[in-house]
């Protein structure tokens, strides 16, 4: 009997055995004990397995070890100490050879250090070396070195004779043949450990194949058992399980054995036999409970209905019976709801209807008349439970009181005027809901059969004092119908009218909103939506006014006002900061007038005034000046700090015109004229201004005409190169040729085509123009463009300046773009990454009449310019004794500094080209180099400045 019997036998009933051996022995007993010990018996297996593997291992390391770290290493400190004595046979031959007497000692250094490396490399080899014959090698070879040096010093004192050196050779290659005989030994001693190590694999390899086959074949046994001892129960106890779960109480429980799948078993046998009790137990109080049930429905008042998951009546009593048509006890088995309902009867055709909210009641009219509510729930089977309850007593009293009170409540409550009506006695009789809502009364507040006097004083105390009725003995009579205005500030029209046998019906509608409507549109029609200011009708209609009122001698003044940098506020904080500046401005121009001036606002950021009473022209003055100062003055908008300026036009009536139309023209005339003097003042209207105003129309005319027709073209400026003596480039010059003005400079309509909005399209057209014939000049020649505010502001610089590269072909590090730090002023972030953009597609940028603003050196900080072009106004003025020369040479410096050419523009003079020459400037340009020009020309200027410092010699003379 194996041990593990005899622990079960103990643990299943003999008592005899001591305590901790009986607890073992249950514990073994079981599946956990069981597989416990499966699991030792296969790690010991694994133990033994991974203990012979290492072991093996750790062999092979320490030959593969005395191999490689020991033999290897010995051998290449023996192969240094051949290369040593090699390196002082030779160095001693370099010796004798010299007689240089400093050459030898340094010589005699050398050879004291390779004796020493020798002697070091050759004692590691001998440490690393496994074996006494590679030691006794190594002692030979020391010998034999001491040998040769022994030999090399006696040559040293006396003339060699060739037996002497015939010595020295032989000790030499003593040391040779046993250093090659060390390292023989060595090489051996680490075969010899290699073949020691391969065998230790191969014994290990086979001991290990055989090791897994063992234990693979012990733990096919082990799993054997454990499978013979656990999975036939626990198929048992699944089958019970199973039979238990499908109903099945008769099934048998198998015996089970003394571990956890017999306590399972035995408790399975418990649990069949619980079910079995709870069973019987539950069905005896279902048909307890179902007779009370029985006896309840058939006593009910309501009719009941119960409809299984199929459409079949399930239950049913005798008042559900009587609403679905059968007499007491007739009703078929297993009827359908659904067959009822095709008989006709309309219960059944409710309760099958599909009706997705059914748990609200619902109501039908059976065929004899009866009137049921439905209500209706589901069940957790599926059908439903119908409970009806007969309403025909119910339905009956609401269609009488229906009838009664249908034609009033529909003619009182869809009325839109409010109602009361009184009788004779003065009581009030009828009032409807409209009439509380006017006087913003709730229903309890208005009593029928409240005496008029009542009513007046407590609900119609909110209308005007003077009371709509009259009091005649008892009678009531109407004191005729208008408007009252209510303390709410309500609009009521009033109608009274007398009843036929006494008494007076009286009416209220509330015209409120059309009162207002109609003022509003009234004051839409003459006033500015925004600010509430007259608008231009009106501005119109107070002129003429003025001008009917005015004395012999009198006059009235008419200022057009204009708001500067207003767009800019709209562009950047938004329509609605814009919009609430506006209301602002007009607030402020109203507190600048007195009353009997008018302020108007004619449409955008445009404003008038009639200014009446005037006796000077200076008061015009006066009132324009401390306009301006006011309007000018920081605004507060939604917590951001905005300020803006005002331009004015005055003009004088009668003297400047005696109707609206020409006053409004003249005053606009002088607003333009105020604009163009730099914003922020004011002008007189004066008879040139017109002219001058017609003038700038006529070439705004001509200018649109122009570009239609295409009379533009490009001259170019040499751009000179100070270090390289030649042309470096040439700046695009635009000139429009007029059939009348003949050829028109830029100075005169840039200005003008930047404000129609012209300038985009000829901004493009230059770039264009100027990139195709640069590829006719000669490679290394730039051409430089100038670009507007506009151009940046329109976004499209960026897709021109594509076009314009790929339509030529031109390299773009031939195209340069001069700009002005006006242009950084507009949205500096958005022009600032325009210009990275630009300097990405290889264009070079150039900032142009540098000095001349206000922030230029912030500028050169945030963009690197590749070029600054100092202004002609410092080049101009350029001589040792005024200070445009220490500001030149500043900003040549400063470009130097930063990397940046320079160029100086508006040369005119030899003297100039010199000092900018001297001063270090890389370029120039101005009439002394040479003035714009044709394309056409540009190969004769290019021919006339070839010549090697022609200009400077020219300067110089």
């Amino acid at each position: 009997m194996t041990p593990i019997r005899r622990l079960r036998l103990a643990a299943a009933g003999e008592r005899d055995w001591p305590a901790p051996i009986a607890a073992v022995a249950s514990f073994v007993g079981t599946i956990r004990g069981r597989i416990l010990i499966a699991f030792l018996i296969m790690s010991t297996i694994t133990g033994a397995l991974g203990l012979s593997a290492a072991s093996g291992i750790r062999r092979a390391d320490e030959l593969v070890s005395r191999t490689f770290d020991r033999s290897l290493m010995s051998i290449n400190y023996a192969r240094a100490a051949a290369a040593d004595f090699a390196n002082m046979r030779s160095v001693d031959s370099r010796r004798r050879m010299s007689a240089d007497p400093a050459v030898r000692a340094q010589l005699d250094g050398r050879l004291e250090t390779l004796r020493r490396l020798f002697s070091e490399d050759l004692a590691v080899a001998v440490e690393r070396a496994q074996s006494s014959r590679a030691t006794l090698a190594a002692g030979a070879v020391e010998r034999a070195v001491r040998d040769w040096d022994a030999a090399r010093s006696a040559l040293a004192g006396r003339e060699a004779r060739e037996a002497d050196w015939a010595e020295a050779d032989r000790h030499a290659a003593e040391v040779e043949e046993h250093l090659d005989l060390f390292i023989n030994h060595t090489a051996g001693d680490g075969f010899v450990y290699r073949q020691q190590a391969r065998a230790v694999v191969a014994r290990e390899t086979q001991i290990n194949l055989v090791g897994t086959l063992l234990a693979l074949a012990m733990s096919a046994s082990v799993a054997w058992l454990l499978a013979r001892r656990i999975m036939r129960p626990v198929a048992d106890a699944s089958m019970v399980a199973s039979r238990i779960a499908a109903g099945d109480l008769s099934v048998t429980i198998p015996p089970g054995s003394a571990d956890e799948l017999g306590a399972l078993l035995a408790s399975m046998g418990v649990m069949r036999d619980n079910i079995r009790r709870a069973m019987e137990q539950e069905v005896a109080q279902r048909l307890s409970a179902e007779a009370h049930l029985a006896d309840a429905l058939e006593t009910s008042l309501e009719g009941i209905v119960v409809v299984d998951e199929a459409g079949r009546i399930a239950l049913i009593n005798g008042q559900a019976e009587d609403f679905l048509g059968f007499r007491q006890g007739t009703r078929p088995q297993d009827m359908s709801i659904a067959r009822v309902a095709e008989e006709g009867n309309e219960l059944a055709r409710t309760l099958l209807s599909n009706d997705d909210d059914r748990t609200t009641p619902r109501e039908t009219q059976l065929s004899d008349g009866r009137w049921l509510r439905i209500s209706r729930s589901r069940t957790r089977t599926g059908g439903y439970i119908a409970v009806c309850s007969d309403i025909t007593l119910l339905k009956v009293q609401e269609a009488r009181l229906q009838s009664t009170n249908l034609r009033l409540d529909t003619a009182l409550d869809n009325m839109s005027q409010g109602l009361c009506l009184f009788d004779a006695d003065g009581r009030l009789t009828v009032v409807n809901r409209r009439y509380c809502e006017l006087f913003d009364l709730a229903p309890d507040d208005l009593l029928l059969g409240s005496h008029y006097h009542e009513v007046a004083s407590r609900h119609l105390r909110s209308a005007d004092e003077g009371m709509v009725f009259e009091v005649e003995g008892r009678a009531i009579s109407a004191v005729g119908s208008g408007f009252r205005q209510l303390n709410s500030g309500r609009v009521v029209a009033i109608t009274h009218k007398p009843v036929a046998g006494g008494g007076m019906v009286a009416t209220y509608e509330d015209v409120t909103e059309r009162r207002q409507a109609d003022a509003r549109i009234a004051f839409m029609a003459r006033h500015d939506v925004l600010t509430g200011l007259p608008n231009r009708a009106m501005f119109g209609e107070r002129i003429e006014e003025a001008l009917a009122h005015l004395v012999r001698g009198g006059m009235f003044a008419v200022l057009c006002l204009d708001l500067d940098r207003f767009k800019e506020v709209n562009d950047t904080l938004g329509h609605p900061v814009g919009d609430d500046l506006l209301k602002a401005v007009g607030n402020r121009l109203r507190a600048c007038l007195r009353e009997i001036d008018t302020v108007a606002r004619l449409g955008g950021d445009e404003f008038a005034i009639i200014l009446t009473g005037v006796a000077r022209p200076e008061e015009a003055a006066i009132l324009a000046r401390r306009i301006v100062e006011v309007l000018s003055a920081p605004y507060e908008i939604e917590g951001q700090r905005v300020a803006v300026g005002v331009s004015i036009g005055i003009c004088l009536a009668p003297g400047d015109g005696t109707s609206c139309e020409k006053l409004l023209k003249n005053a606009d005339v002088a607003l333009y004229r105020a604009k163009a003097d730099g914003r922020g003042t004011w002008r007189f209207f004066e008879a040139e201004m017109d002219i001058r105003l017609q003038a700038r129309r006529a070439l705004e005319l001509d200018l649109r005409e122009a570009v239609t027709q295409g009379a533009f073209e490009l001259f170019y400026q040499p751009i000179y190169d100070f270090q390289g003596h030649r042309v470096g480039g040439f700046e695009a010059l635009m000139r429009w040729r007029h059939p009348e003005r003949g050829l028109v400079p830029p100075g005169e309509f840039i200005t003008v085509a930047e404000e129609i909005g012209l300038i985009v399209d000829l901004g493009a057209w230059a770039l264009r123009t100027a990139c195709t014939e640069a590829m006719r000049w000669p490679d290394g020649i730039r051409v430089a463009v100038n670009v507007s505010v506009a151009q940046f502001r329109d976004g499209t610089i960026i897709q021109s300046v594509k076009e314009a590269l790929s339509l030529s072909r031109l390299p773009a590090a031939r195209l340069e773009l001069e700009i002005t730090e006006t242009v950084l002023l507009k949205d500096n972030a958005a022009t600032l990454a325009t210009l990275h953009a630009l300097r990405r597609l290889g264009v070079r940028i150039a900032m142009d009449d540098f000095g001349t603003g206000y922030s230029s050196l912030s500028y050169l900080r945030s963009f690197p310019f590749d070029k600054i072009k100092i202004d002609q106004s410092f080049v101009r003025d350029l001589t040792d004794a005024d200070e445009s020369a220490f500001i030149v040479r500043a900003v040549i410096g400063l470009g130097l500094s930063l990397r940046m050419r320079t160029t100086g523009e508006g040369i005119e003079t030899a003297t100039q080209f010199e000092r900018l020459r001297k001063e270090g400037c890389d370029e120039g340009q101005g009439y002394f180099i040479g003035r714009p020009q044709p394309a056409d020309s540009i190969p004769a200027v290019l021919e006339r400045l070839s010549v090697p410092r022609a200009l400077v010699k020219q300067a110089v003379a």
